[in-house]
């Protein structure tokens, strides 16, 4: 028997062991290169009832994708056993991500009479570091970071009890053998603390007002106590990040609860497995958190609970929540290892702890948000306890294929086998060290499964740093190489995850963003498209607006207002540019030949009109603040700035100047923006009623605003059937995915057999 899916590291054969001795059958299990291998003998009635309860009940971790069962001539086994894994052919398995800490182990590591008291790396089958410590695979000591800790003999009991939940746990560790921690100040060196009092001394230094970056089990997270403006703005100065909010770690349910109000879908991922960033109202809050400090601007907070067993025993001499921001300098990727922790995070903390597990793939927290009306799950970025592994995928491939993904906000999606896999997200390559730490990314894909690519897909942007590695990298492999234009690549994504491709009645995608490469060589960002009979065709769009000053323009939203604001509108003009800027601004808009589409680019221009925002700190800041500014609760007085006829395009210019004649009378900004959400709503069943087409896909970073989303499902009101992404961010991390969509599902032409 052969089982496939997420069934390494998730403690299946001890469970397999347990129950074959408790059916009185003889065989053996092991891990192999497929997943899960076990040969058993035994009366038929036991074998059945062994097969049924493993496909039916499997370990709590596990997610069996396909079982095969196979008679084979008769065997002779004394007993039933878990033999070491052998690995013959190259990987075929799902990999396993990174489970949070579970009950028995925080139970064990609070607990003064038990030997793993205040150890902070206590996991079992259930919990613990997977992905993060992954060498390659099969999945076992020897092919983790952990191989050089050698197990002491209890631990070696443990391991070897089939009563014990640590049977056969690949991560066994204690005080005894396992890994050490060391608190470091900036500038006098090892802090002489061991055991529990490095939480008790790292607890009352965030209490002083001290910033402590802290290596986790994926990297290092930088705290501070989330109460103290001072301390939060002083880290905001030295990590150069103005505006961007931060995450707030609390220590329990309890005391979050008490503070901000949590329904069951935000409770039930909080305490999940995967224990990602969720992002809460913070209207109402009863707290002494410092909000303006931690997410200025905003009506939203990002929080999480403890998910390590290092986060976990902090927590518990904490008084109070912390800031737990990414341990990166600005616009790099998170830092993994000592070395370099000290070389560039030094300069933004006071102490720094450290412990001597090399983290073998560095991830951030994963991001989840619902919308605060109708509870639409949006995934705003897949890190960690989510990647690698995509396990709803179900179509077969003939060929291993590459995707390279965007620019902004990287992915990279690989099938080398019978699986996906879809990395953790990796950021903006303009960086040079993002850059670095995705070129490594694809080369270990590659060598993990120890294939090389036939097909690379790239992006249709020719400038783009993962266009330009996909070049390479069809060289380097002699692969064939297809460019994917990027919203085709955004609404096969969503395709993909529903399984739409076989679909006989036609499907309207709404692809809406901030920047991609068209087809006619323009600025794409405000898309309509038709899928139907394996083709996915341009239907309509936003009519065209300048381009102005290249990537300047996703950066200052001031200039999308000067994009499409009146010359004469001197007076708003001038309190956002020089005379200068504006003589110059104005000769390129003359001469201008680059359009856009871009519906985030309008959300720019309505943020500046409204005196919201007009210069970006961090990516999406404008469109974000824009939604902060309202809270939308039923349609109610909500009117349209524009309707669209069938056939037409949407006519931006319309748009723009009834919105602008709301602003000249004066009307309320958070009027304007409920106005504007409403119309892009509007314009959504406007055009699918027209078409008379009922199943709509929408995707792109304009769907994380979830006041649109709430919007559309009420407009819609049963009258459409609404697809969004679900288990991938509707932003450029779901390119990757939809360029593979898009390739094996409408490009039969194009594919090899």
């Amino acid at each position: 028997m052969i089982l496939k899916g997420r069934v390494q590291g998730v403690g299946f054969r001890p469970f397999v062991y347990v129950l074959a001795n408790q059916l009185g059958l003889t065989g053996y299990v092991s891990n192999n290169e497929e997943g899960v291998l076990i040969l058993l003998t035994g009366a038929e009635p036991a074998v059945h009832d062994f097969c049924e309860s493993l496909v039916k009940r499997p370990p709590p971790m596990a997610q069996i994708q396909s079982h095969d069962l196979q008679e084979i001539e008769k065997l002779a086994f004394e007993d039933f056993r878990i033999v070491p894994s052998e690995k013959n052919q190259k990987l075929n398995l799902a990999l396993t991500p990174d489970f949070a800490l579970c009950d028995a182990c925080k139970s064990e590591i609070s607990d003064q009479r038990n030997r793993r008291f205040s150890y902070p790396f206590t996991t079992c089958v259930n919990c613990g570091p997977r992905w993060a410590i992954t060498n390659t695979f099969p999945f076992e000591r020897g092919n983790t970071t952990l191989k050089n800790f050698k197990m002491c003999d209890p631990c070696r009991e443990e391991y070897e009890d089939p009563a014990d939940r640590r049977f056969h746990s690949q991560t066994n560790t204690c005080p005894d053998c396992g890994i050490d921690l060391e608190l470091e100040h900036v500038q006098d060196g090892i802090v002489p603390v061991t055991g529990d009092s490095i939480f008790k001394k790292m607890s009352e230094l965030i209490e002083q007002g001290k910033i402590i970056a802290i290596k986790n089990t994926g990297g290092y997270l930088i705290c501070c106590d989330a109460t103290n403006p001072a301390v939060i703005e002083r880290l905001r100065t030295l990590k150069k990040r103005p505006e961007k909010p931060f995450a707030v770690l609390y220590p329990s349910i309890e005391m979050l609860e008490k503070e901000l109000d949590v329904n069951m879908d935000q409770r039930m991922t909080l305490m999940s497995t995967e224990k990602p960033i969720v992002i809460l109202s913070s209207r109402g809050i009863q707290s002494n958190l410092a909000l303006e400090s931690l997410a200025p601007k905003l009506s939203q907070i990002g929080v999480m609970l403890p998910y390590t067993g290092i986060l976990q025993l902090l927590s518990a001499e904490l008084s109070g929540p912390v800031v737990a921001t990414s341990g990166n300098i600005h616009g790099s990727p998170i830092v993994s290892n000592k070395e370099d922790a000290k070389a560039w995070l030094s300069g933004l903390t006071d102490y720094l702890l450290h412990h001597n597990l090399s983290i073998a793939n560095p991830q951030d927290d994963s991001v989840v948000k619902y919308s605060f009306k109708n509870g639409q799950h949006i995934m705003f970025r897949r890190s960690r306890g989510f990647a690698p592994n995509f396990m709803d995928f179900k179509a077969a491939s003939p060929q291993k294929i590459l995707a390279m993904g965007s620019h902004l906000k990287s992915t990279l999606s690989f099938i080398p086998n019978d699986f996906l896999y879809i990395s953790q997200y990796l950021g903006n390559l303009d960086q040079y060290d993002v850059y670095e730490r995705y070129v490594q990314t694809a080369n270990n894909m590659c060598a993990i499964f120890e294939q090389e690519p036939e097909v690379i897909l790239v992006d249709k942007h020719p400038a783009y740093n993962s266009t330009r590695l996909g070049h390479e990298l069809s060289l380097k492999y002699h692969s064939e190489l297809w460019s994917i234009q990027h919203h085709k690549a955004h609404f096969a994504s969503v395709l993909g995850e529903y399984g739409m491709f076989d679909m006989k009645e036609p499907v309207l995608g709404v692809v809406w963003d901030g920047t991609g490469y068209g087809e006619d060589d323009q600025i794409w960002g405000g898309e309509f498209f038709v899928y139907q009979n394996k083709k996915i065709a341009r239907l309509t769009h936003f009519e065209y607006f300048n381009w102005l000053a290249g990537d300047k323009m996703a950066r200052e939203p001031r200039l999308s207002l000067f994009s499409l604001i009146d010359d004469a509108a001197e007076d708003v003009l001038h309190q956002k540019f020089t005379r200068q800027e504006l003589e110059i601004y104005r000769s390129v808009k003359k001469s201008n030949t680059l359009q856009t589409s871009s519906v985030g680019r309008l959300f720019d221009a309505v943020a500046s009109l409204l005196d919201l925002c007009d210069i970006n700190t961090y990516e999406g800041e404008a469109a974000i603040i824009l939604e902060n500014k309202v809270r939308y609760e039923h349609l109610d007085h909500c009117k349209a700035y524009y309707r669209v006829g069938d056939g037409d395009r949407v006519c931006t210019a319309t748009l723009w100047k009834h919105l602008y004649q709301d602003f000249l009378r004066g009307e309320e900004k958070e009027k304007i923006i409920l106005n504007f959400l409403f119309t892009l709503a509007t314009l959504v069943t406007d055009i699918a009623s027209n078409k008379k087409i009922k199943k709509i896909a929408l995707s792109g970073g304009v769907f994380q605003n979830t006041t649109l989303v709430d919007m559309l499902k009420d407009i819609s009101n049963n009258r459409f059937e609404l697809y969004f992404n679900r288990n991938l961010a509707p932003n450029d991390e779901n390119i990757s995915y939809g360029q593979l969509m898009y390739y094996l599902n409408c490009m039969p032409d194009k594919r090899g057999s």
